[in-house]
């Protein structure tokens, strides 16, 4: 699998001219991985940054009287953006695959959990599915996005991965849970031990510049659940959507909210996995040694 797209490559060969004289140690050269790091991960995140502006500016800036509603002009918008990442070749035509799948499972989701009142949207427009507008799908498609160009542009590679038919079980008892939770017992701390065990001695390698990190892969799914539950603080308060508790009045949404994102995150993991295969340290093109561990 190539790491970069034909855009991406060009930007890296510039990227890589302007610090082929960075230190490749001390203090200096921390802090180059670091920004390294923090660009790399910005650029993985465009979807989504692209999403949440287009929602805040609908919100503080579209008017309600527009002839075109506010929702259908939000799903426009998302379809807009999603046309660009193709043609500007910030997308592989597998990864939009993968993003179309993320469209199918989080609209299910979506349509379930307002027809129960988990949360709800504003009214408006003429396209959506029942009460849910049809740019939600492109929020599910944010993180799958997300987590298909993070797999590239930091050259991502595990130690110790679960096999593979396994962690399709425990996507499929997550996403099962999150309907029949409703009217059964809700077995979500039993899936969260289960997942323990399952990715418990997992580790993710992840290549920055120079060098090639490693973390417990537990870590980085709550590192990204909490990511997520800070967008997901943004988006309520600008009314793209709201929970029951927040009908007479914006609240902080529940820290509570964070072990479902984390367990959204391994559906999600599993879904670009079946796409993209999980590869071991020092296989493959571009490998290089791991030399530091970030955490555990």
């Amino acid at each position: 699998m190539a790491r970069f797209t034909s855009l991406e490559q060009r930007i890296d060969d510039v990227a890589g001219r302007l610090l082929e004289r960075a230190p490749a140690h001390g203090l200096r050269a921390g802090l180059v991985e670091f920004l390294v790091f923090g660009l790399k991960q910005a650029w993985a995140c465009i979807f989504g940054a692209l999403m949440l502006v287009v929602i805040i500016a609908a919100r503080l800036w579209y008017p309600d009287d527009a002839l075109l509603a506010r929702n259908d002009a939000l799903v426009i918008a998302a379809v807009a953006i999603q046309i660009f990442m193709v043609v500007a070749r910030l997308e592989t035509g597998r990864e939009l695959l993968v993003i179309l799948a993320f469209h199918v499972v989080g609209t299910g989701m979506e349509l379930f959990k307002t027809s129960v009142g988990s949360w709800s949207y504003a009214s408006g427009g003429v396209l959506h599915i029942g009460p849910v507008p049809l740019y939600t799908g492109f929020m599910y498609a944010a993180v799958g996005s997300y987590m298909c160009r993070v797999y590239r542009l930091f050259d991502l590679r595990f130690s110790r991965y679960p096999r593979i038919w396994l962690t399709v079980v425990a996507a499929v008892a997550i996403y099962v849970n999150f309907f029949t939770h409703h009217y059964a017992y809700d077995f979500r701390y039993v899936l969260l031990v289960f997942v323990a065990v399952l990715w418990g001695r997992t580790w993710m390698h992840f290549r920055v510049f120079r060098r090639t990190l490693r973390m417990p892969l537990l870590v980085a799914f709550l590192l990204v659940a909490l990511f997520i539950w800070f967008a997901e603080n943004i988006g309520t308060f600008v009314g793209a959507w709201v929970y029951p508790n927040q009908e007479h009045g914006w609240e902080l949404v529940s820290i509570t909210k964070l072990l479902s994102w984390f367990l959204l995150m391994i559906i999600s993991v599993v879904m670009v996995t079946l796409a993209y295969p999980p590869r071991p340290p020092g296989s493959g093109e571009g490998a290089v040694p791991v030399s530091r561990e970030v955490a555990g």
